[in-house]
């Protein structure tokens, strides 16, 4: 099933409709960002992060993205990236299934948008460089804000290009820019990018690394100054750039960025990359959060990307591209906006529930605790809508929340198998899942299985389903209050 609610042919969504949508549950098998509320930010800056799943923590459970994979071209080489085309079978980013011209793009994304209500934002990430491919890009923006002037548009550079089409942004309406950023010192690049290309000719060694860093610093300096909200990617590889990352980060914090994205490395000898068929490692989860504590007092960090392939669409951490693939889209195509529309309204009305169940739920936690009684990491099986709502044998990834008495606060996500196919577990899967679990004690699920539930507790975890569809940050409170033993707390 997918993680996408599919409200049919529901023109008017009732916020009792929609929740059950959300809660239902089927058994076919089918990226933080700022984490702030609207408190807590100035109102221009909250409007443009509100429902945009990348940039806002909150939004990602609610809103859905999209990527078209309209600009194959690329100007610089880097040894972490190989990219591909017709390939479903990988999901890491520069691959794609298709590519698209600017028109057939605009049509998909129409379609997407009708069946989809969850859809908040459309990017452009490749598979090459937006910004070097830039009269792709323009055609492919100006013919979807046309016709969905209510989408959200972004797209991803690495910045060689960007200083050329800074103010184009502008006239366009775009106000969400992802920049990658691996290093600030040009020796270190000169371990990353082979080449680059610019000025009409191919440049190699510590003066790429020196032409690429000055205008990646240039780009930062320049959205920031027009106010387009930037998110910082840095890719952690060790051995190469991992310490440097802390240098990175506050030289980002320095210049404006919004959020900044530390993600692994993504590297094995299957993949075609320099790195991985050298044999370079990716990081260790341990080693990325290492990386990301030390960051503390820096940029503000995102968490939960999933670094999408180029033609990605969906929540993050699914992708639907498949089902949307051209031989699928309708030649003609009507945007119709009213699901899009009632599914926004439920939203409002939703965000704003959990957020004082949240609210109660913490403030029955800290009247409860004595003293320190430490904090807890606790994983769930979501599939959207900040609810405990996904079967154990049909998640593909876990959320992990950390709790304690100042809240609960999400703090990463573990990808793993699906370990239901066709509704029989595969015991190799489940080995997998409990590796992918090292170090959580106790998961929160929707409904599982006798014989997983019990491989699960032999392996020293407890699987709880007592919370179904409940909200992610009440339910755990309380198993972090009946696990740490404390009593039962009297609210004024």
């Amino acid at each position: 099933m997918s993680n996408v609610i599919s409200i049919g042919d529901l023109s008017v969504g009732s916020k009792d409709t929609l929740t059950k949508a959300m809660e239902s549950e089927g058994c076919s098998s089918s990226a933080c960002g700022s984490s702030d509320a609207p408190e807590d930010m100035d109102p221009a800056t909250w409007e443009k992060v509100k429902d945009h799943p990348c940039y806002s923590e909150e939004a990602h459970h609610y809103f859905a993205r999209m990527h078209v994979a309209v600009a194959p071209a690329c100007n610089i080489q880097c040894n972490y990236c190989n990219r591909k085309y017709d390939c479903a079978n990988e999901s890491r980013p520069g691959v794609v299934s298709e590519r698209l011209t600017p028109e057939k793009a605009a049509r998909k994304v129409i379609a997407v948008a009708n069946e989809i209500p969850q859809l908040s934002v459309l990017g452009i990430a490749g598979p090459g460089d937006s910004a070097y491919d830039w009269k792709k890009t323009r055609e492919t923006f100006r013919l979807v804000h046309e016709q969905l002037p209510d989408i959200k548009l972004c797209l991803s550079t690495n910045g060689l290009a960007l200083p050329d089409h800074v103010d184009d942004l502008l006239d366009m309406n775009i106000d969400h820019v992802t920049l990658t950023i691996n290093m600030i010192d040009p020796e270190v690049g000169t371990k990353i990018y082979p080449w680059i290309f610019w000025d009409h000719k191919r440049r190699t060694g510590l003066e790429a690394s020196q032409i690429l860093h000055e205008r990646q610093m240039q780009s930062l300096d320049m959205l920031h100054e027009r106010g387009i909200l930037v998110k910082v990617n840095s890719v952690m590889i060790p051995g190469i750039n991992d310490e440097h990352l802390l240098e990175v980060n506050k030289e980002v914090k320095k210049r404006g960025a919004f959020l900044h994205n530390i993600m692994p490395l993504i590297s094995a000898p299957e993949h075609g990359t320099v790195f991985g068929l050298e044999g370079q490692r990716g990081p260790t989860a341990a080693e990325l959060k290492k990386l990301q504590d030390a960051c503390a007092g820096g940029a503000n960090l995102m968490k939960h990307c999933r670094q999408c392939r180029a033609d990605a669409v969906g929540l993050l951490g699914e992708d639907r591209g498949q089902e949307f693939t051209m031989d699928l889209v309708p030649d003609e195509v009507t945007y119709d906006p009213s699901k899009r529309e009632a599914y926004k309204e439920w939203v409002a009305e939703e965000r704003g529930e959990r957020r004082a169940a949240a609210e109660e739920a913490k403030a029955e936690t800290q009247a409860a605790v004595a003293g320190d009684a430490g904090a807890m990491l606790i994983a769930v099986a979501t599939k959207g809508g900040g609810r405990i709502n996904q079967h154990f044998g049909h998640a593909t990834e876990f959320q992990i929340f950390e709790v304690d008495a100042d809240g609960v606060r999400f703090v990463t996500h573990r990808r793993c198998d699906n370990y239901c196919v066709g509704g029989y577990g595969e015991e190799d899967k489940l080995d997998l899942v409990i590796k992918t679990l090292e170090g959580i004690d106790t998961i929160l699920v929707a409904k599982i299985g006798d014989c997983p539930r019990e491989d699960l507790e032999a392996a020293g975890i407890e699987a709880i389903q007592d919370y179904a569809y409940e909200y992610i940050e009440t339910a755990v409170s309380a198993v972090y209050r009946a696990k740490a033993e404390l009593p039962a707390a009297e609210i004024a």
